[in-house]
């Protein structure tokens, strides 16, 4: 008798086989947003009162969710981050590691590392984006960063780099969790680490967000420059055992700087 495969399950299996025929040239438009009649798993568009923020609900199944935690947590494919409070893992271009605590101030320095590319296990997870309309075909996300939150962790008010173009893309896993959006009196970029992000001009309005697990975030437009975004750092409405892991995919342009 044949023996079972003892093969192991990976993300992609999870997804149908991407159709690699030729498809006629297009302009894609997005909004709205919408995913081909090949992928089984349907999403439903909510409206935020953040000009060019869009919110799709069930992006992905709970079986695929669970695939990519069981990727992200596999030892022998990825390595996470712990020089910040909270867990991180890049792949695509660079990234700085910061300095131990316990280092001594001449030595402690910032370590630029190449990450890793972005890996095969999110081929077709980047095709369901590029189905729905959420990135153009021939703008596919070359960077991905993921952020794993506990407790009362949080991220400060910040716009993503202006070096990546739009959208920038957030997909949410695990617990619900809200993100707070601040607006600027104009388009401004810096960043959190340099200090620069908290003193933007802000207008006052401000609008927070619920994201739900396997929830889709899309900024373009205002969302994308404007307007600041946030994890608040508190425990409130966090009960025990809450975690949020959030995968932020960003495209740059060929003319961006390096």
């Amino acid at each position: 008798m044949e023996q079972p495969s003892k093969k192991r399950t990976a993300i992609n299996d999870f997804f149908k086989p991407i159709d690699k025929r030729p498809r006629p040239a297009q302009v894609l438009q997005a909004p709205p947003y919408r995913l081909e009649a090949r992928s089984k798993q349907a999403f439903n568009i909510k409206e935020t009162p953040v000009p060019g923020l869009a919110l799709l609900i069930n992006f992905i199944t709970p079986a695929e969710e669970q695939s990519i935690l069981g990727f992200l947590n596999d030892s022998a494919k990825c390595t996470w981050r712990t020089d910040l409070s909270r867990r991180t893992m890049h792949f695509g271009g660079t990234y700085c590691l910061m300095p131990s605590k316990s280092d001594k101030p001449t030595v402690a320095k910032p370590e630029i590392l190449q990450a890793p590319p972005m890996p095969e296990d999110f081929d077709c997870l980047i095709q369901r984006m590029v189905d729905a309309h959420v990135f153009l075909g021939h703008q596919r996300p070359q960077y991905c960063i993921v952020n794993e939150y506990t407790d009362n962790l949080g991220i400060s008010a910040h716009t993503e780099n202006f070096q990546f173009g739009e959208p920038v893309v957030g997909l949410s896993l695990l617990s619900a969790c809200p993100i707070r959006f601040r607006e600027l009196t104009e388009p401004f970029d810096g960043s959190v680490r340099s200090g620069k992000a908290g003193k933007a001009e802000k207008t006052g309005r401000k609008a927070d967000v619920d994201m739900l697990g396997r929830s889709l975030l899309v900024m373009r437009g205002e969302s994308r420059w404007k307007w600041q975004h946030e994890i608040v750092r508190s425990a409130k409405g966090r009960g025990a055992g809450w975690k949020r892991v959030s995968l932020t995919f960003r495209y740059k342009p060929e003319d961006s700087k390096t």
